[in-house]
């Protein structure tokens, strides 16, 4: 059988990369997609907390609102769960439905560290018992923990808990994840709150295509990272023949979407504020195409993440509002246009996030928790 050759992939640098990836994560130009379209696109918008997915959106979206991505939960056509990663995000119906079934086995792979606490468990069981406690009525993880630990009081109660994330779609239900309205956590079966039953789990042939479209150029290890699986690498080979092939200045293979945008690495990118946990810097496995290497780690401290700035597209600093004023933590120093253009976008951001307050910006030291 002969072997079928291509030719030698082009080099993308760094600012193609970052310019690339700002485009299609709808930052180098702002949208007019409504947000249940905006949260569709990117496959979902990390949500390990409240007020992430709100700040993610507004950045993204010309005309966005808070009540309007509120107005989709409160509606049951997006929803927060645990998909990628292990990590709560807020997904469209539909992609809850298709994208946490697709992520399963990492799911699975997830309880074999929980074994030890559940030695003697009936994992089949439980998710039973699990199902039936949440649609009878939304549960809290304590009051979860409680009911299982009275059927398995040998077991450890956080990992019954655990196990029950694990096996079952789990969605937070409303008031939580609303905005100025948030409650507890409670939780029911994605099936029982949307009223219909979760789709087949989508190929991986498909995922990879939406993975390059919001994501894209990228490595099979930045889909893997994102996604939180491994063994990707044969959806990307048979998806071959219709995707281009290019090398990172490392060398590493990437793949891309032969009509997607890559825009002229010279184009400006506005600065832009993101909330703590944005996908834009966790969903590749070389962050270098919008973390400089001098900055890696400067937005975490321990599991804690930092909101972040982007100057000229690339992690610049950070940010916190503190009572009524927005301060910001330049990690370098910023020309004056710069300054000026970070101001406007902060002006705006306050504007859009909380109208009517406008409040100061100050240039300073962000104070960490």
């Amino acid at each position: 059988m002969t072997k079928t050759t291509y030719p030698a992939a082009p080099v993308l640098g760094a600012r193609a990369l970052n310019r690339a990836t700002l485009e299609r994560q709808l930052l180098l130009r702002r949208s007019s997609l409504s947000a249940g379209a905006a949260v569709e696109h990117l496959l979902g918008l990390q949500a390990q907390n409240v007020k992430p997915p709100y700040y993610a959106l507004a950045a993204r979206l010309d005309g966005f609102v808070p009540e309007e991505l509120s107005t989709l939960m409160d509606g049951r056509d997006a929803v927060r769960i645990v998909s990628m990663r292990s990590t709560l995000h807020t997904h469209t119906a539909d992609d809850c439905l298709s994208l946490r079934p697709f992520v399963q086995p990492a799911r699975d792979r997830e309880l074999t560290s929980f074994r030890k606490g559940l030695a003697g468990v009936d994992l089949d069981r439980l998710a039973a018992l699990a199902r039936d406690l949440v649609e009878t009525e939304p549960r809290t993880m304590k009051q979860l923990r409680e009911a299982l630990s009275a059927r398995w009081p040998d077991a450890d109660p956080q990992s019954l808990a655990v196990a029950a994330r694990c096996r079952l779609p789990l969605v937070q239900v409303t008031p939580r994840g609303l905005w100025g309205r948030s409650g507890q956590v409670a939780l029911t079966t994605a099936e029982h709150w949307l009223g219909r039953p979760a789709r087949p789990a989508p190929t991986a042939d498909s995922v990879v295509l939406r993975y390059l479209a919001a994501f894209g150029p990228a490595s099979v290890k930045d889909m893997q990272t994102w996604a939180g699986l491994t063994r990707l690498r044969d959806a990307f080979e048979r998806l071959r023949p219709r995707l281009l092939a290019f090398r990172d200045e490392r060398g590493a293979e990437l793949f891309d979407l032969p009509d997607a945008p890559r825009p002229d690495p010279r184009i400006p990118a506005p600065p832009r504020f993101l909330p703590e946990f944005d996908n834009l810097l966790l969903s590749h496995a070389d962050r270098t195409r919008v973390v400089p290497a001098e900055y890696g780690g400067r937005s975490w401290q321990g599991n804690q993440a930092y909101c972040t700035l982007l100057v000229d597209g690339f992690l610049a600093g950070l940010w916190k509002r503190e009572e009524d004023t927005l301060v910001v933590e330049p990690f370098g120093a910023l020309t004056a246009a710069q300054r000026r253009e970070v101001t406007a976008e902060g002006e705006r951001m306050l504007a859009v996030m909380h109208p009517g307050r406008p409040g100061d910006i100050r240039f300073g030291t962000v104070v960490r928790p």
